[in-house]
């Protein structure tokens, strides 16, 4: 049984580290998912797109949302143990059998984690959109 041509069938990854001690050499051009960001450099006037407004405007959208909720989450996933430390006789008050205010409120912890998941997936959603509008302005530039 005779073996192809190992060269045209080299389907190892060429990252350029140093566990690449034995490169089998390639005819082909690099996938885009193997390129380094120094190949990628050169594929888009990344200035361009940094002054751009449309980016501009995505990038305060993000900043908009990301930031609130952020110091949204840390209070309040912070305020159960400082709740518990400086005030156990309001956390140990019983709601519902033994169920207390504590255990309230670790369980609504679990709740808005999901709710500011949920919030973020609708408003990325918009963001992609934004994204996808500016990637396209500028590949239409590339095109030209």
């Amino acid at each position: 049984m005779s073996t192809p041509d190992r060269e045209a069938q080299d389907l190892t990854p060429e990252s350029a580290a140093p566990t690449d001690i034995a490169p089998l050499g390639r005819t082909a051009e690099k996938p885009a998912h193997e390129r380094t960001g120094a190949e990628d450099a050169e594929l888009a006037d990344w200035e361009a797109i940094e002054a751009d407004a449309d980016f501009v405007a995505l990038l305060k959208s993000k900043a908009m949302f990301v930031a609130p909720a952020t110091v949204f989450f840390v209070v309040y996933y912070f305020a159960l143990p400082i709740g518990v430390g400086w005030f156990p006789g309001l956390m140990e008050k019983t709601v519902w059998g033994a169920v207390n205010v504590a255990y309230l409120f670790a369980f609504s912890q679990f709740l808005m984690a999901w709710v500011l998941a949920g919030f973020y997936v609708i408003v990325a959603a918009g963001w992609d959109q934004q994204a996808a509008a500016v990637i396209a302005k500028f590949q239409g530039k590339e095109a030209k």
